[in-house]
């Protein structure tokens, strides 16, 4: 131990010779009191140091937002260490009890005020599209976030898919823009909305087109039932979330909603599962889709509730060639739940 202590001087002194006091770190100065707290600690104590240091190593390989460090790992190491209780006890646990939206980071990290129950619901909707008919009023375990930009006047284009979208929303009720043609007892839209450039649903923010930073998470899957009554998945990009409210007959009803463009089907089935396994049809969650969107439409926009999830959109070739067609390859991201 003495002789690794003299060795270390050494080392030390040549390196401020050779390159000056300044270049003696404080890494270097505490390496000289190792020998002597070795002595006074034990061999655990040096043990306990280089623990320690493949810790600090592991710890800043995690995954965080660059703001909030600690208390996000501190989240992190006491979510697993309950995961790794549950599993450890042996007790039937219900999963649906355990489900709950989870804490994100910085200013986003109270607690929403959704029971389990709740949040399952919302789940089951988001999915049962058939048997589910979302308006977009219900109530949902999250919010609209900023950027926000209030009173937000439609154009006339707008005020059609709004009608439109109404209309097949409240398949007894008519719907019309202001100075429209239409029934006589139809419901005049109104003309101005709150946009939004995010919304938090449950642990998750969705980002849009008109928040720039938050671009990457604006790609999102939901369900559609086409013309001919098949449930099927479309990926899109959320161009805005916005707030609309509508004179219905029970009086002034909110809507949150998002307005979203949908990406194009390949021409073949065996496009868009090129990816699949033994030539089974989703058997692998990764699809291509065309790169350019279907035009607008009132299907352009949907409930938030009915935003199954987010995707990683890469651009994909089938072959080599510099002319060969491009596709989006379409990679779902799993929902965040928490565990309590």
């Amino acid at each position: 131990m003495r002789e690794a202590h003299q060795k270390l001087i050494e080392i030390i002194k040549l390196i401020e010779e050779h390159y000056g006091r300044n270049k003696v770190s404080p890494n270097l100065h505490l390496s000289l009191h190792l020998c002597e707290c070795s002595y006074d600690y034990g061999p655990l104590y040096a043990f306990w140091c280089f623990s320690f240091e493949r810790m600090n190593g592991t710890l800043g390989s995690l995954p965080n937002s660059n703001r909030q460090i600690e208390p996000e790992i501190m989240r992190r190491l006491t979510t697993d260490n309950r995961i790794s209780d549950i599993k450890s006890s042996g007790i039937p646990t219900k999963g649906l009890e355990l489900l709950n939206d989870r804490p994100a980071v910085s200013s986003l990290s109270e607690i929403d005020q959704f029971s389990s129950d709740e949040m399952h619901r919302f789940w089951l909707n988001s999915r049962n599209i058939q048997e589910s008919r979302i308006t977009g009023s219900e109530l949902f375990p999250g919010s609209m976030l900023k950027p926000v930009s209030e009173n937000v006047r439609l154009s006339s284009s707008m005020l059609d898919l709004m009608a439109e979208y109404y209309s097949a929303t409240y398949e007894t009720l008519n719907f019309r823009k202001p100075f429209g043609e239409g029934e006589a007892d139809s419901i005049v839209i109104r003309v101005s909305i709150d946009k939004f450039g995010r919304c938090q649903i449950g642990s998750e923010v969705f980002g849009s087109g008109v928040s720039a930073r938050h671009t990457n998470s604006s790609f999102v899957l939901a369900k559609f039932i086409t013309n001919d009554g098949v449930v099927d998945t479309y990926p899109g990009q959320i161009q805005y979330f916005f707030t609309h409210t509508v004179d219905l007959p029970d009086g002034p009803t909110k809507h949150h909603l998002a307005y979203i463009w949908w990406y194009q089907h390949t021409n073949s089935a065996d496009t868009r599962f090129y990816f699949s396994i033994d030539d089974e049809e989703r058997s692998c969650n990764v699809e291509l889709w065309n790169t350019d969107f279907y035009p607008e439409s009132r299907d352009c926009i949907i409930p938030v509730h009915n935003v199954l999830g987010r995707f990683v959109p890469v651009k994909y070739k089938l072959s080599a060639r510099r002319n060969a067609k491009e596709y989006l390859a379409v990679n779902p991201v799993n929902r965040k739940l928490n565990i309590r």
